[in-house]
């Protein structure tokens, strides 16, 4: 076994996201393991709907994110970060969850977030007509107030995010996507038990 710390070469990573609070969450997560490391957001395509339905759009979604942050320069890190909706059994509803892919260039290792319920009426719009649910949760949570719907730059997506306003600020945006980039990382640090890089995970 080698005496290198896991990740001790890391000094470069791409995400395939430029949204603040998804940066704010991968350079949190990389700081347990690096004490200098470079993040660095861009911006690309997901390849799935702009609202994803079911794990498989999730994971494709963050997967090619990390893939399309890979090829937009030289990094030693690519990550991508997907939310989605997905339907749980017995009628027990949709729950938000994200998805974490980090990728070396041999390994792509994935992460999953916890999980939260919208309220119905923010929910009922994105499952049936693929509303993106930000947008919807942002309008009925303005609406609640009273207040005016935010313009794009001023959406909860950009700051504490949904999860933030529904848990009263406990768990902002940059919080819960941390915890899916550090469950995606765990097969990074600690390779020997994961197999050789290209084998699935």
């Amino acid at each position: 076994m080698s005496s290198t710390p896991p990740l001790a070469g890391c000094r470069r990573v791409r995400v395939g996201s430029t949204n603040p609070p998804k940066l704010e969450g991968v350079r949190a997560a990389l700081a347990a393991f690096v004490s200098q490391v470079e993040v660095e957001g861009v911006s690309v395509a997901s390849g799935v709907p702009d609202q994803p339905l079911g794990f498989a759009e999730i994971l494709a979604g963050a997967r090619r994110r990390a893939e399309q942050a890979a090829r937009s320069g030289a990094c030693d890190l690519a990550v991508g970060y997907e939310d989605g909706l997905i339907a749980l059994p017995e009628d027990a509803g949709w729950f938000n969850v994200g998805c974490a892919a980090v990728s070396d260039g041999r390994r792509v290792s994935l992460g999953l977030s916890s999980g939260f319920a919208y309220p119905p009426d923010a929910l009922r719009p994105a499952v049936e007509e693929r509303v993106p649910i930000g947008d919807a949760f942002d309008r009925l949570w303005a609406a609640r107030a009273g207040a005016p719907a935010p313009r794009p730059d001023g959406a909860s997506a950009l700051s504490v995010g949904n999860v933030g306003k529904l848990t009263d600020g406990a768990l902002p945006r940059a919080e819960y996507t941390r915890h899916a980039v550090l469950c995606a990382l765990a097969a990074f640090l600690h390779p020997e038990l994961y197999g050789a890089p290209g084998e699935p995970l």
